[in-house]
């Protein structure tokens, strides 16, 4: 028997060399933000609380993190935060501020770019519109470890042009059928525009368990047996007091009663792995852009 060196190894293994270069083409790249959207096919299932609050608990890890409130008509991130930017992301498309200028910091060191209110421009951009925000926004990539854009609800062109381009999304439901209906929708058309998107589902303001675990047994059934792939159940934050509370304290939950069967449930949620590894060697709004063409 012959004993092989570990380069006579790598040498008679091809698919080790391509994974090594690979590795080093990553190891040389630029370390650009990892980008998580965050989804819901319809209003009312408080995905905003959720992308505020899991902004907060991944800044509370250490993590540079920029929550981009992309719901352009009706953003309210900036209430939930406690904040009242200047600028917000109507500014930054119209080419008035820098986009460094509309960042405000929030709780525990997070960053927020707001959506504002009543930008009805940007509730229904043109492809050379979003093409010029997102070359604006490239930038914030440089900055970050974790950008987080809170998408408004439903499939607008903008959060197709984002889910195209992404590696991670997470769509907020409630446990209720019409909520169910239009994730299925949401996480069909992401998965159309995107084959490779990885898609964790959160059940949001449910009354128990049981509850939860019956509506993702309907909407695992239902995704299963039509498109012939489910996402990752990641998380079930159930219905309290205690967030209603925050939000007239316009305080994260997580901050203001960490304790809280919701923060808990948040915390569970801020744990999935994808976010962790949400990232390309490519820069997410330069392939954003290229979706749009």
């Amino acid at each position: 028997m012959i004993d092989l060196s570990p380069l006579d190894l790598w040498r008679r293994n091809p698919l080790q060399k391509i994974l090594d270069t690979e590795r080093r083409m990553r190891e040389g790249a630029p370390r650009t933000a990892r980008v998580v959207s965050i989804a819901s096919g319809k209003g009312g299932t408080g995905k905003s609380v959720l992308a505020t609050n899991l902004a907060v608990l991944r800044a509370q890890r250490g993590e540079r993190v920029l929550l981009v409130d992309f719901d352009a008509g009706l953003a309210n991130d900036h209430l939930l935060l406690g904040l009242a930017p200047s600028f917000d992301l109507g500014h930054v498309a119209e080419g008035r501020v820098g986009v460094g200028d509309a960042l405000v910091e929030g709780p525990c060191g997070m960053r927020l770019l707001s959506g504002g209110v009543g930008r009805h421009g940007l509730a229904n951009p043109t492809r050379r519109e979003l093409e010029r925000l997102f070359k604006a926004l490239r930038p914030l990539e440089d900055e970050f470890d974790l950008i987080l854009v809170d998408h408004g609800a439903g499939i607008a062109y903008s959060t197709l042009a984002h889910l195209a381009a992404a590696t991670a999304l997470i769509v907020v439901t409630s446990h209720e059928i019409t909520g169910l209906s239009d994730a299925y929708a949401l996480y069909k058309r992401g998965r159309m525009v995107n084959p490779e998107l990885k898609v964790g589902m959160v059940f949001n303001r449910v009354p128990d368990v049981a509850a939860a675990d019956s509506a993702w047994e309907r909407f695992s059934g239902a995704c299963k047996r039509f498109l012939g792939d489910v996402p990752t159940r990641i998380g079930t934050v159930p219905a309290d007091s205690a967030v209603s509370e925050s939000v007239d304290a316009r305080v994260p939950v997580c901050v203001f009663a960490p304790g809280s069967r919701a923060a808990r449930g948040l915390t569970e949620v801020s744990r999935w792995p994808q976010i962790d590894i949400a990232r390309s060697v490519t820069a997410f709004y330069e392939r954003a852009s290229r979706a749009l063409r």
